[in-house]
């Protein structure tokens, strides 16, 4: 299956966003998926194997319970893929942050002028 095959579906996006931020119980993701979702525990368990086949999440024995969490290394090769596109949205981020910070330097010039007026104008 191809990668983004595998997270073109809403829900392994979602336990990828889940696994990133640490290892979760399946119990855990099962819980939060089953509520987010409204899908079974054994849909869930479908898709976390989708994400262990796939090599994007690893799973661990830790006595009863079976951890998760995600693998990198196709995120890479997503990100790599990536790159050759982002000629078309970098130069509009970088024009995007410099309006940002125009917009600051003006704001923090209006209230410094007006500091300035109140102090002159008590």
């Amino acid at each position: 299956m191809h990668a983004f095959d595998v997270l073109g579906d809403p829900v392994r996006r979602r336990i990828l966003e889940l696994l990133a931020d640490g290892e979760m119980t399946s119990g855990a993701v099962c819980a939060v998926i089953s509520d987010e979702f409204n899908i079974s525990q054994p849909a869930v368990s479908q898709h976390l194997k989708v994400l262990r086949d796939n090599g994007f999440a690893t799973v661990r024995p830790d006595g009863t319970r079976r951890l998760y969490a995600v693998r990198h290394d196709p995120l890479q090769d997503i990100d790599a893929w990536l790159n050759r596109f982002r000629r078309f949205w970098t130069p509009h981020l970088a024009a995007l942050e410099t309006e940002l910070a125009r917009g600051r330097r003006e704001r923090r010039a209006g209230d410094r002028e007006k500091r300035s007026q109140q102090r002159r104008h008590p």
